[in-house]
């Protein structure tokens, strides 16, 4: 079928290819370097106790059979590997089957992991990752040109991120309308990066500017993703320009990269770079039976895409939502509603037995969420630092919280070295306290002349306390 191959898309492929390789990587190293003390057997919400409620339907995961520290260790070390063997073009050295289950083999670890993460991987990007790593399979190797239909299935992908995002922004926070969201949005964003200050210090008839434009690209230029090139080119870069905007003002773990590799999948590079960015000579015909498999699949996600659609239609539009327990088709969006005001939960210690007025109290500085008033905001995405931003979410309400606060506030009662592993800077590095308290403050930005003064990029006040003073066997105690 000679319909069936688009070469002109070859090297916007291998773009694309690439960066959902270094995206894996950085999410297996996550993975690895953070689960004992998130989700371990000695973890905050251990894998083993969510395994023995939670069916194998629900959510299939190898560690449904067997699971152990050491396994998990292991399994997504395994996956760190297979993607720097992707990351470093493995796939083309290999026939057009080896090459699609090379691919495969990412998706069925981190579906794995997705499936036992409980709250720590409630992100829309972990869907996303899963969704697009799926649609990889299909993409073929360098010997082979593009298939026309996969390429369609990104583009869907990438319109439901963009156009859904912006629909739940309409119909969410009034501000969006209003033009004002990103009066706030810079301060009050979960993690702020080191940019963010600035960008929340921008005039405020240009922050209008930016959330004006932010609606033409995600309810205006998705659709121009399906018309003929060069528009087609020309809407992908737009939209690649607005997620590096966003790589400058925020830390969003891999959102930003995984839209811009999608994005980049549209583009047709011997448009702009000429035979420069030609494929291969002798790109070879594709086989029947990956022609037969790759409609197949194509016919059963567009089936499956039904629900998502009908969410982008529905008045009551949910976001980051999977609608099948192998994340195949999912809802995105984000920030339906921003705050107007930033909240921080900041943990402290004392060595006292008996806290008194005058007692010492020493803070847990966490390496993304702010704490010290001076520390300025640092990158670090695409890399998910999954506890600070769960803190972010614990701010917001401690509802969020309630799983694993408690394990939280037991494990620094511990001096337990996983946990300790996730923070900044731990108070007592010889012996842990006796005592954890958890109090609220309001955190904002300081204006360029405070920032002048006093050196510091925050400034926060007390509002309340969030937990009172605890000790080691009360926290356990509200942990059973």
């Amino acid at each position: 079928m000679e319909w069936f191959t688009a070469d002109s898309y070859w090297l916007g492929r291998l773009v694309f290819q690439r960066v959902l390789a270094a995206v894996y990587l950085v999410a297996f190293l996550g993975a690895a370097l953070q689960f004992r003390a998130l989700i371990g057997e000695r973890g905050m919400l251990p894998v083993p106790r969510f395994v023995a409620r939670v069916p194998f339907r629900r959510a299939p995961s190898v560690f449904h059979f067997h699971y152990s520290d050491r396994f998990f260790a292991l399994w997504a070390w395994a996956g760190c590997a297979v993607a720097v063997a992707l990351l470093a073009g493995a796939d083309g050295l290999l026939p057009l089957w080896g090459a699609m289950l090379l691919w495969l083999v990412p998706w069925a670890l981190y579906l794995s992991i997705v499936n036992v993460g409980q709250t720590w991987y409630g992100f829309g990007w972990e869907s996303l990752l899963l969704e697009v790593g799926f649609l990889a399979v299909f993409l073929a190797g360098d010997d082979v040109g593009p298939p026309v239909l996969v390429l369609f299935l990104l583009r869907w992908v990438l319109f439901r991120v963009e156009f859904g995002a912006g629909l739940i922004k309409m119909r969410g926070d009034p501000c969006w309308r209003r033009l004002t969201c990103l009066y706030f949005h810079h301060e009050t964003q979960p993690m702020p990066g080191p940019l963010s200050w600035f960008f929340h210090r921008l005039p405020r008839p240009l922050h209008r500017v930016e959330a004006a434009a932010n609606h033409v690209t995600q309810l205006a230029v998705p659709f121009l993703l399906f018309t003929p090139q060069p528009i087609a080119t020309g809407a992908a870069l737009l939209m690649a320009a607005t997620q590096l905007w966003l790589v400058l003002s925020g830390n969003f773990s891999w959102l930003n990269w995984l839209t811009i590799a999608l994005a980049l999948s549209a583009v047709d590079f011997r448009r702009l770079f000429g035979d420069a960015a030609a494929p291969p000579a002798d790109l070879a015909s594709p086989p029947l039976w990956y022609e037969i498999l790759v409609i197949a699949v194509t016919t059963g996600l567009l089936a499956l895409s039904y629900r998502p659609a009908r969410n982008l239609l529905s008045r009551r539009q949910i976001m980051n939502c999977s609608f099948d327990p192998l994340h195949l088709v999912n809802a995105y969006g984000a920030f339906g509603s921003v705050s107007r005001v930033r909240h921080e939960v900041v943990i402290e210690g004392t060595p006292d037995a008996v806290p008194r007025l005058d007692s010492p109290w020493r803070e847990y500085e966490f390496k993304g969420k702010p704490g010290d008033v001076r520390r300025w905001p640092r990158p670090f995405a695409p890399y998910h630092l999954r506890l600070d931003w769960m803190m972010w979410f614990a701010a917001l309400s401690p509802g969020y919280a309630q799983p694993w606060f408690g394990p939280l506030v037991d494990r620094l009662l511990a001096g337990d070295r996983d946990t300790l592993r996730l923070l900044r800077r731990c108070p007592f590095p010889d012996r842990p306290p006796l005592h954890v308290r958890a109090r609220l403050y309001r955190y904002r930005f300081t204006t360029w002349r405070e920032l002048r003064v006093t050196g510091a990029c925050w400034e926060r006040t007390y509002v309340r306390e969030f937990l009172p003073p605890t000790r080691l066997d009360a926290a356990a105690s509200a942990e059973r």
